[in-house]
């Protein structure tokens, strides 16, 4: 992996959505997520409340940019000028390997809409044109059918199963030499 700050994505645009870097003026509106028990329906872990959790979670994105280590981008719809939820490119250690993960979250009200799918693909695009990785990974719940389906439209496959902070998980894979640049999006 490349070791410049690359991995973000702020102004990166799909027909839909488009990335920025986070803010702190971001928070009150994705509390929601943290206060929406589907959004952890998934992944095992003690809880805060919802206020404290959405505030811990920006300080892990700030500090994850501060330690070149990826970041969440903010997506916003470019026909409402909503934030509705965030993806990017984050640095992980699954295994003992150091990775660089596609990762997306969404709020509620934006779920099943492809949102998901247009974000990780974009991630995908971008990590592979800027050469960031080999390989990107996906880190699924086993339970999650709706992440994992938006891994599989994103041409990622079940490499293998393993633990990460407590959860069993799928790691889903792609490799850069499988993929197929698309000049449209």
């Amino acid at each position: 992996m490349k070791k410049e700050m690359s991995y973000l994505m702020n102004g990166v645009e799909t027909p839909r959505i488009v990335f920025r870097t986070i803010n702190v003026k971001d928070t009150d509106e994705w509390l929601p997520f943290f206060e929406d028990p589907a959004s952890f329906q998934y992944w095992k872990g003690a809880r805060e409340k919802p206020a404290v959790e959405c505030e811990n979670w920006y300080v892990k994105q700030f500090k994850r940019l501060t330690e070149n280590r990826g970041g969440m981008n903010a997506l916003i719809e470019k026909a409402t000028g909503k934030l509705i939820g965030h993806a990017g490119l984050l640095v992980q250690t699954v295994d003992g390997l150091v990775e660089l993960e596609v990762a997306y979250s969404l709020l509620s009200n934006f779920r099943e809409k492809g949102f998901a799918s247009e974000a990780a693909r974009k991630c995908k695009e971008y990590a592979f044109d800027k050469e960031l990785a080999p390989s990107l990974i996906s880190i699924i719940s086993f339970t999650n059918a709706p992440s994992a389906n938006v891994a599989i439209k994103n041409g990622m496959r079940i490499e293998k199963q393993t633990v990460y902070n407590e959860n069993e998980v799928n790691i889903f894979r792609i490799h850069r030499s499988k993929y197929i640049p698309n000049k449209t999006t």
